[in-house]
């Protein structure tokens, strides 16, 4: 079997926090790449492709449960696995 068909199928949309209902671990176990707008982000925390938007740490802010404050940026999502 070749390496690709081992990997799973990337979803539409993934968050890469384990307590979201779109966190799938099997796909972390496999190096992932987001490319939005023509470049590579490498800080992404969640991503919707059918919609066209990515989530993104706001710098260094926190909200009140120590979680990084996240802004969403829309445009165009490609997800791929490196």
């Amino acid at each position: 079997m070749s390496e690709s068909a081992q990997k799973p199928p990337l979803p539409d949309h993934l968050s890469v926090d384990p307590r979201s209902p779109h966190h799938v671990p099997a796909v972390f176990e496999h190096d992932i790449g987001v490319r939005f707008n023509g470049k590579d982000r490498n800080d992404v925390e969640e991503y919707c492709v059918s919609e066209g938007w990515i989530k993104v740490p706001a710098g260094r802010a926190l909200d009140r449960k120590g979680q990084p404050l996240l802004i969403k940026l829309k445009g165009k999502v490609e997800v791929f696995y490196k």
